[in-house]
């Protein structure tokens, strides 16, 4: 019960906070904000998001590898290698959802009125 009233809560604050972003979407943004936006690509979001894309790749090539050392015999440990390639698997399908949220947040973005 009290995990449901904080939940209305939460979903309460993020509600009047979008209200007012969108009876103000300028005042909302700080020129620190503004400044890390447009600053360079070592900083922020595009950062992050290019890390875990480098991170999910090295892992796919790891589970890859993994997989071909099982196949040409240099290996035996096929276990390691399936549940190697189900990490990457699963890593891939979550940078997909990542990616698929904030696509249709951009996608909000656009829709709001200036």
């Amino acid at each position: 019960m009290d995990m449901s009233v904080a939940l209305q809560r939460e979903l309460t604050d993020i509600q009047s906070n979008l209200t007012s972003i969108r009876s103000n979407p300028m005042d909302t943004l700080s020129a620190s904000d503004a400044s890390q936006a447009a600053g360079p690509a070592g900083s922020g979001f595009l950062a992050e998001m290019q890390g875990v894309v480098r991170a999910v790749d090295a892992q796919e090539q790891t589970a890859a590898q993994k997989v071909e050392s099982v196949e040409s015999g240099r290996s035996d440990d096929l276990v390691g290698a399936m549940l190697s390639s189900q990490e990457a698997s699963l890593s891939f399908s979550m940078l997909m959802q990542v990616r698929n949220k904030v696509m249709g947040g951009l996608d909000e973005l656009m829709k709001l009125p200036l």
